[in-house]
């Protein structure tokens, strides 16, 4: 598990907080919940929502079970506004349908968080802090930072959520985050602003393709530590069904970015690093499989030399995609957009 950048909940100091709150005084921040069967948690969720959010976004995704109209009929609180979608899109859909109404009413900040009870609107704090102190663009929850929520979570989440950081990390270029599909997330109004929210993908594959599109336009992404809580809700997400299409997606995405970073709109050392080291590797294969090959049908062992040529353009290649990838572990967004969007340049 790679070690994540963000700063414990615990060690942070008072001052930074207390900064925050003078911060947020001058912000509009707005909670957006998707609604999608939640008709036993939303009310509660709503109403252990702090001051620290001014508008709250309920967004029904069609919901079978009219959570929209529950909220209208039950609910008093004032910030509340439901917005009713007319047809069922997934999570994506829902949090864009209250993305677009935040950028239409000129929100700073956007909290997005679950209907179902998972996650602990306390800690809405802990997401803003890094936003409104401008030392991030988005953050989002990472569970698996204390070792004690990572013990009482099931084995096969455990494993299926390493697997997906992985990709994700190779797909995005956020080497420092874990737990990609996180839906405990905040944002900033100047990144979110310059996202194409028209391409990113609409259903459970939702938050890492907006990790995506956030490194594409040099978003920074910060972790914020979350102990994960598990209650009666029922999870729709079967991995199982949705293997093959987030692989495809990751490798979709993974090549977008390489070519996009490194060949369209820059070009470095590692460009090179990558071009010749892919070039090298397949040489490799290709000449001693063929050599092997030849020797096996001859009956005959296969030249020192050839078999030296050929370990040697395996092994260079595989040196110079280690440097790629090295550099581009160095290479992740590390000045907020929205700094550069108020001028702060230093």
């Amino acid at each position: 598990m790679t070690e994540s950048n963000a700063v414990p909940v615990e060690i942070i100091p008072e001052s930074a907080f207390a900064s925050a709150r003078r911060t947020v005084k001058h912000m509009t921040v707005a909670a957006v919940i998707p609604c999608y069967k939640v008709t036993r948690h939303i009310l509660s969720v709503i109403e252990a929502i702090g001051p620290e959010c001014s508008i709250i976004y309920v967004v029904d995704d069609k919901c079978p079970d009219l959570s929209g109209l529950l909220v209208q009929k039950e609910c008093r609180d004032k910030r509340v506004r439901v917005l009713f979608r007319e047809m069922n899109g997934g999570v994506g859909a829902a949090v864009i349908t209250g993305y677009r109404q935040a950028l239409a009413d000129d929100v700073d900040v956007v909290i997005k968080i679950d209907g179902d009870g998972q996650m602990d609107p306390a800690l809405i704090k802990q997401f803003l802090v890094p936003i409104v102190t401008g030392e991030a663009d988005y953050t989002k929850g990472n569970r698996f930072y204390y070792l004690k929520s990572v013990m009482g979570m099931p084995r096969m989440r455990i494993l299926g959520n390493a697997g997906l950081s992985f990709f994700t990390k190779l797909s995005t270029g956020y080497w420092n985050i874990f737990d990609p599909t996180n839906g405990y997330t905040a944002i900033h109004r100047d990144v979110l602003s310059v996202l194409d929210l028209e391409k990113i993908s609409l259903r459970y594959f939702f938050e890492t393709d907006l990790l995506f599109r956030l490194n594409l336009v040099h978003g920074v992404v910060v972790d914020v530590p979350m102990d994960a809580r598990y209650a009666d809700e029922v999870s729709n997400l079967r991995i199982s069904k949705v293997f093959f299409e987030f692989l495809g997606k990751h490798l979709r995405n993974f090549t977008k970015r390489i070519f996009y970073n490194y060949f369209l709109r820059d070009m470095s050392a590692a460009s090179f690093e990558l071009l010749f080291g892919v070039l090298l590797m397949l040489f490799g294969v290709v000449f001693s499989t063929y050599h092997w090959i030849h020797s096996s049908n001859l009956h005959v062992a296969t030249p020192t030399g050839t078999v030296i040529i050929g370990a040697l353009a395996l092994l260079s290649g595989l040196q110079l995609l280690l440097a790629f990838v090295t550099h581009d572990v160095e290479n992740q967004p590390k000045r907020p957009i929205q700094r550069l969007s108020q001028g702060n340049w230093l």
